[in-house]
């Protein structure tokens, strides 16, 4: 046997990676499949219709019903709850259960709620006592009952410029293909103007535009990228946090001057939340829409990013 069960362990299933470790009083059934140098700790119970990759590590106190799929180096902590039947009823079972599935690197806090038939994304990290309701973005950390997103892993807004004088300049970008620019503004006793020749101002010429507003703070907008689309976020009123990604690096900005737009080269990928209750976010976009453009699934969009990088000779 090239895995660790404890003597006062049982195993039923043969699917054990190697160096895995199950612990005391921990039951796994027969049909379960656990990847290699997983932990499985003490008083856990894994259901048949389980999957669980590698480096696993199951804390204290959890279940793993039918359904649920746990990917490549995720954590659970003690006493976190996976549900797997929307509408229980003893003795009433579904013709199949939700399943549920947490990305690669992901962490659920202890004694967090997860509903069924979720996704949790990569590395997204679940606040301990969160109850969650809805799927969670990649990278994405959420806390609360029900949970909300409060920020995302390794996407630190960093220091805007100083400009002469003193006054708060532009954000600085770290993520190759965005960039902030600023636009013309005017106040004067009659209001407030802000203006941008199309041609030669913007890093593209606009052929089509769309604004989001009224949406609820705890949702979340975009979480996709495009192939070929460029895009200008404006927030022409209130604010909006916008996180951006390469594949490789990851950052935050807070849009909350109309003055200040966030250009979005192809293949980044962009996420918009903590909208505030006046929020008005204005999109300029370089294509006319086209579903093929998007990229709604990260997994595929890494993959995509990984196919474009040269290969180092």
């Amino acid at each position: 046997m090239n895995h660790f069960v404890h003597d006062k362990g049982l195993c039923e299933s043969s699917d054990i990676g190697e160096g895995t470790r199950i612990w005391a009083f921990a039951h796994v059934l027969p049909g379960a499949r656990i990847g290699a140098d997983c932990n499985v700790c003490d008083n856990v119970f894994i259901e048949n219709d389980v999957v669980v990759g590698d480096r696993v590590t199951i804390k204290c106190g959890v279940q793993l019903w039918d359904g649920v799929r746990l990917a490549d180096d995720v954590f659970v902590g003690p006493n976190a709850t996976f549900t797997n039947d929307p509408f229980p009823r003893s003795r009433a079972y579904p013709e199949s259960f939700g399943q549920t599935v947490v990305g690669v690197g992901a962490s659920i806090g202890a004694n967090a709620t997860i509903l069924p038939g979720l996704t949790i994304g990569r590395q997204a990290m679940v606040g301990a006592g969160a109850v969650v309701t809805k799927d969670v973005p990649p990278n994405a950390i959420v806390v609360g009952n029900p949970a909300r997103i409060v920020g995302y892993i390794d996407a630190d807004r960093g220091e805007p410029e100083v400009e002469v004088g003193g006054a708060q300049g532009l954000p600085v970008s770290r993520v190759p293909g965005v960039t902030a620019l600023r636009m013309t503004r005017a106040d004067d006793l009659r209001g407030s103007l802000v203006a941008a020749n199309f041609d030669g101002e913007l890093p593209f010429v606009p052929r089509r535009f769309f604004t989001v507003f009224g949406v609820p703070s705890t949702d979340v907008r975009g979480a996709h990228a495009h192939r070929r689309c460029h895009q200008l976020l404006v927030c022409v009123q209130g604010s909006v946090n916008a996180v951006v990604d390469d594949g490789n690096e990851r950052q935050e900005f807070v849009l909350d001057r109309p003055e200040i737009g966030l250009h979005m080269a192809p293949m980044i990928w962009g996420t918009q939340y903590r909208y505030s209750s006046d929020a008005v976010l204005l999109v300029l976009a370089s294509d006319p829409y086209d579903a093929d453009d998007y990229i709604r699934d990260h997994e595929t969009f890494l993959a995509e990013v990984a196919e474009r990088q040269p290969v180092a000779s």
